[in-house]
């Protein structure tokens, strides 16, 4: 196999940010065969690969690359799907650079190979051709539940019916995805490669019933009563955290997830064409530093804000965004205040925002999560004019699944490392475990998860 000695990626084609910055389009368009090549080509083929130790759904990275090499781009997309049922989603939104990127060996001496972005190649060539209908295994007879259509319950449904059990996901939205649907948007996820990856688990036999808010419809113990055997609750963490500040009830407050919902699922950018308005001002404040704040500010500059700001009350070495995102946002013209804090929101007679009270921060010394804990500078409060405030400083779990169960002292689901809760026949993973964190984590509590399950069911020993 020929090798490319750059210690440099091949880099991604993407629309200029002058142009993208006002369209959903996605803004990295992929690379072509023959830069996916290329790419490839870098590869070292490790004997011990650590990019594999870095994946949480260990996918066998270093064959998959082999064959994209070799131009054999089906068995490529063949390899990856035997531990990932979502490459077209994981591709495009996994932070490889703290995951199997962060450990390639290429990237001591320049930059790693850039496996997500040969993992989107495999799975956009194949939705090119056409993806084959899976091969459907034999049924075990037995039926499970999961709770939830994000990327938890997904792994977790796909790898079980893989195994041959019946499998049914209760989904609370009107469509299937969860946060994929929800929360990321359009340019950097397209819907329609959701709808594709969740056809393909669909074709291995699972059943998606949509509309299912689970704690009120159902709740677990009709849905032991209806048969099923085991039980996996990928909820994610949906509801929303506030600051607590004067003035988050004002008109044109919004938490990150209403504005994202609006935006990504009911596709405000589309209105009067689709039923969702979504009303966003010219000047716009975002309140936060990570992913969330990220694709809230780049959705509001798209819906036509003149001037949108980041306010994160850390340094940028803090934020915990990625990076690739964060570049992304400077190029299309979004504003960074950084070491500020809002302290109230501002509003006129009408219950309209029209400021936000801030105050300067310093940093002191680290605090329990290791970053250095941001100190108020009295006296330097100051107004920023804004007309839209969004407010993306996390999330925390809904409650209606969590009774009987053992929780945290921040009220997620406790679990073992398996993934087992408090109650027999009941799993639980992704946020709804973690709180906020990644698709691809929650992939791999979907899929820990299902070897619990499947241990379980074949052996009905619960501890």
């Amino acid at each position: 196999m020929p090798l490319n000695r750059s210690k440099k990626k091949t880099p991604m084609p993407t629309q200029k940010p002058e142009v993208r910055r006002r369209n959903f389009n996605e803004v990295a368009l992929g690379y072509s065969e023959e830069e996916a090549v290329s790419e490839a080509q870098r590869c070292l083929q490790c004997k011990k690969p650590g990019c594999v130790e870095g994946c949480p759904v260990q996918v066998q990275i270093p064959q998959f690359i082999k064959r994209i090499a070799e131009r054999d781009f089906e068995g490529a997309i063949k390899i990856i799907k035997e531990t990932n049922s979502l490459p077209a989603i994981c591709g495009r939104v996994c932070p490889q650079e703290t995951q199997c990127e962060k450990n390639c060996v290429l990237g001591k001496v320049g930059e790693p190979v850039a496996i997500g972005r040969l993992e989107r190649f495999a799975a956009d060539w194949e939705r090119a051709k056409g993806i084959h209908p899976p091969v459907i295994p034999k049924k075990l007879g037995k039926k499970v539940a999961i709770i939830g259509s994000g990327p938890a319950g997904l792994a977790c449904a796909g790898d079980l019916a893989k195994l041959g059990y019946d499998v049914t996901i209760f989904e609370a939205l009107h469509k299937p995805g969860g946060v994929l649907v929800y929360g990321i948007p359009e340019f950097r996820l397209p819907k329609i490669i959701v709808e594709q990856e969740v056809e393909f688990i669909q074709q291995l036999g699972v059943e998606i019933k949509t509309n299912m808010v689970m704690g009120k419809v159902l709740t677990i113990d009709d849905l032991f009563e209806m048969g099923y055997e085991a039980v996996f609750i990928g909820t994610g963490a949906g509801l929303p955290k506030f600051m607590g500040i004067p003035g988050e009830n004002y008109l044109d407050v919004y938490s990150a997830n209403e504005f994202l919902t609006r935006i990504n699922l009911m596709k405000a950018y589309s209105f009067p064409n689709t039923d969702t308005p979504i009303k966003v001002g010219k000047k716009v404040a975002v309140i936060g530093g990570g992913n969330v704040a990220m694709d809230a500010a780049r959705s509001a500059i798209r819906m036509g804000a003149d001037e949108v700001h980041i306010v994160y009350r850390r340094s940028e070495e803090e934020m915990p965004a990625r990076k690739e995102e964060f570049e992304n946002a400077k190029e299309e013209g979004i504003i960074f205040d950084f070491l500020t804090n809002p302290v109230r929101i501002i509003g006129n007679e009408n219950g309209w925002v029209k400021g936000i009270e801030c105050i300067r921060m310093e940093l002191g010394e680290p605090d329990a999560s290791g970053r250095r804990r941001p100190v108020p500078i009295m006296g330097s409060e100051f107004i920023m004019d804004v007309e839209t405030v969004v407010i993306a400083i996390g999330t925390g779990p809904n409650p209606l699944l969590t009774k009987r169960l053992e929780l945290t002292k921040h009220g997620y689901i406790a679990v073992d490392e398996e993934g087992r809760t408090s109650r027999e026949g009941v799993w639980a993973g992704g946020d709804i475990v973690t709180g906020s964190a990644t698709v691809i984590l929650a992939m791999g509590a979907g899929k820990k998860a299902t070897r619990s399950i499947h241990e379980y069911l074949q052996n009905k020993k619960w501890r």
